[in-house]
């Protein structure tokens, strides 16, 4: 385990490898599961400020979702809140092309139409923040679904971290980064 500041890293980040294939899991991750995506709360405030500018990326069905539901959801557990789901299903801030699921909010973030890119938590997947008293923990996590990342990963021999380094520098910072960089080299 590393501990940088107030922040434990798993080991795993660094053994275990990954790389998304779309192709094969067609983006699964934003369809299953038992609830939407966790949300920070001043995420909260940027889904609803920005809607207008990403609405046309999103189906008619998370359309109906967002403007029944809300911006978010509770958690039944632990009332967190998190995305909201199509009836009980898919993310409703989804969209498809080919087959393939993706983000509606970030296709209109890389065409330059709003300025939110998407929910941390997604863009960190499969890592995961949790707290753990006074402290945040970045864990992998496993899901059957991100099997084929997992291979692909393993053949390309990329680590989870390195695989990640663009959304760990938006949650973290650079020097964050680095310290993982440096961590690894001397492994």
């Amino acid at each position: 385990m590393l501990i940088i500041d107030d922040i434990l890293v798993s080991e795993e980040i660094f053994e275990k490898k990954f790389v998304c294939d779309l192709q094969k899991c067609k983006g699964a991750c934003c369809i299953e599961g038992d609830c939407g995506a966790p949300l920070k709360k001043e995420e909260i405030a940027l889904l609803e400020k920005e809607y207008e500018n990403y609405k046309s990326y999103l189906t008619p069905e998370g359309i109906q979702a967002i403007e029944k539901q809300g911006f978010y959801e509770e958690d039944a557990d632990d009332k967190s809140p998190n995305t909201p789901l199509i009836n009980g299903g898919p993310c409703a801030y989804i969209n498809y092309k080919d087959g393939i699921s993706y983000c509606g909010i970030e296709k209109a973030y890389l065409e330059g139409k709003t300025a939110f890119r998407k929910p941390i938590s997604c863009h960190l997947y499969p890592i995961r923040v949790s707290g753990v008293g006074k402290l945040q923990a970045v864990n992998y996590e496993r899901w059957s679904i991100c099997a084929d990342a997992c291979t692909l990963g393993e053949s390309l021999s990329v680590p989870v971290y390195k695989f990640l380094k663009e959304p760990i520098e938006r949650a973290f910072g650079e020097e964050f980064y680095e310290i993982l960089e440096d961590y690894n080299s001397k492994k």
